[in-house]
């Protein structure tokens, strides 16, 4: 094991053997820069919830702030509070711009690439039975009710509503174009694994189960966004085991054909169950043992 480190004795053919067990957390969707709490408190209770879980490895399946410059420092201070491993993937509110930067998506894109912690490109082997491998992935129309054209999905305008990524992040590519991109990278850094067993973390949703179930008045239209039918290749191809989600609110997760699928998105405090952040951070964050 790299780091990790429950430490049981097992009896195996009568000599005694180390079984390490390895603690990794997994959280969504902490939008730490809307409402009113302060991202400190966002900083110190995350930190502590860390802590307090012993783990030892913690992953973010983005969407941390909707500026590059407040996750970036965010995830530096978690992780040199904390002393853990943090790994993370951008969600498409992290890759958002103001008007007046010089700078483009593509370039926020490499930014996120360099950092430490990140999985774009970039496949975490933990050991030999297990690596994590992680993108933002991207949205490929393909949830929305097939009633709805091409060109009225690419407008991300629907009963006086607009997509905000349609303002605020510009690929200079079309989405389903993006999704494709981007799992072929995911695929790519499959690949580079070997025969390990797989956790998989996208910031998109990856199975249909997570979408808003329809028929429903916005959703029909919105769901468009919510996720990708490009990795459902991958499920098939590759020892997926656990496979991290977040963008769409919600803290569920399931099993099916031997893959456990998680869902662990913190979310607005208006979608909060409690007005307490501290509950809700505990009741959020996830941890798997390997």
């Amino acid at each position: 094991m790299a780091f990790g480190i429950q430490n049981d004795r097992i009896e195996v053919n009568n000599r005694k053997t180390e079984r390490f067990i390895m603690k990794i957390g997994v959280i969504s969707d902490l939008h730490i820069d809307r409402g009113d709490i302060g991202i400190k408190t966002y900083e110190t209770l995350l930190s502590e919830e860390v802590k307090s879980r012993q783990l030892d490895l913690l992953l973010i399946a983005g969407d941390v702030s909707s500026h590059y410059t407040t996750t970036a420092e965010f995830l530096e201070n978690l992780r040199n509070i904390t002393g853990v491993e943090i790994l993370f993937v951008p969600g498409n509110h992290d890759y958002w711009l103001k008007s007046n930067e010089n700078m483009t998506t593509r370039d926020v894109y490499e930014f996120y690439k360099d950092m430490p912690g990140s999985l774009l490109e970039s496949p975490y082997i933990i050991n030999d039975d297990w690596a994590i491998v992680g993108h933002s992935g991207w949205y490929d129309y393909t949830y929305a009710d097939p009633r709805f054209g091409e060109e009225k999905l690419a407008r991300g305008k629907f009963y006086g509503g607009t997509w905000q990524d349609k303002l605020k992040v510009d690929w200079q590519m079309h989405d389903r174009e993006l999704s494709r991109v981007f799992a072929d990278k995911v695929e790519a850094d499959m690949e580079k694994t070997g025969s390990r067993n797989i956790i998989l973390m996208t910031h998109v949703v990856t199975h249909r189960r997570y979408a808003v179930p329809m028929p429903h008045r916005l959703f029909d239209y919105f769901n468009a966004f919510i996720g990708t039918s490009d990795f459902d290749a991958l499920y098939e191809k590759y020892p997926i085991r656990y496979s991290i989600m977040g963008h769409v609110h919600f803290r569920h997760q399931f099993r099916q054909d031997n893959l456990t699928y998680i869902c662990a998105c913190l979310g607005y405090q208006r979608e909060w169950r409690t007005y307490d952040i501290k509950t809700e951070i505990t009741n959020t964050l996830q941890v798997m043992e390997i």
